[in-house]
């Protein structure tokens, strides 16, 4: 991967999303994908004219939820503030995605093992929507060391997932380009 590079492509599973950018930029240079902030400061996502998707990051989540009439301030006591969050239609899915990348050890170590409660967390606030939630993290190559095995084991254990580097869109069930 190329330093602060963006885009990228595999070529088992097509395109994917590189964690130096974020999901509006990736997908705005993919063919047939188009990216539109709404007057509610969230990002629709439209494939070929479709609505597809709608991307949140950081209060956008919580413009959403009020747009939804979803009281979050009686359902948790502290807001959450995703890195990246992306709403697929098609699989009724809210996908939160969490980028943590290290050069050298710190006080990430101790954040992977949140995902369990921010998940449950996350399922909490929309329940009334009746939307599933996935939780992923997006790592960089520096949490392959053998100290990481058990905190990336624990994640794949409560239900939740990672990835190295990208995160293919037909994981988030997002259309694949021509």
């Amino acid at each position: 991967m190329i330093e602060n590079g963006i885009g990228g492509a595999n070529t088992r599973t097509g395109l994917v999303f590189e964690g130096r950018t974020d999901l509006r930029s990736f997908l705005s240079l993919q063919k047939g994908y188009e990216c539109t902030e709404n007057p509610r400061k969230w990002v629709d996502v439209t494939y070929n004219g479709e609505h597809v998707a709608s991307i949140f990051k950081k209060y956008a989540f919580y413009r959403f939820l009020d747009y939804r009439k979803v009281e979050y301030k009686k359902i948790v006591s502290k807001k959450l503030l995703p890195d990246d969050a992306i709403y697929v239609v098609v699989n009724n899915t809210f996908f939160v995605i969490e980028c943590k990348f290290q050069r050298t050890p710190g006080s990430v170590d101790e954040k992977l093992q949140t995902c369990d409660f921010k998940k449950k967390q996350y399922r909490k606030l929309v329940s009334q929507l009746n939307m599933e939630v996935e939780y992923i993290y997006l790592l960089n190559d520096w949490f392959k060391k053998p100290e990481y095995k058990d905190v990336l084991d624990y994640i794949i254990s409560v239900g939740c997932s990672y990835y190295f580097e990208y995160i293919p869109l037909s994981r988030l069930g997002l259309p694949m380009p021509d």
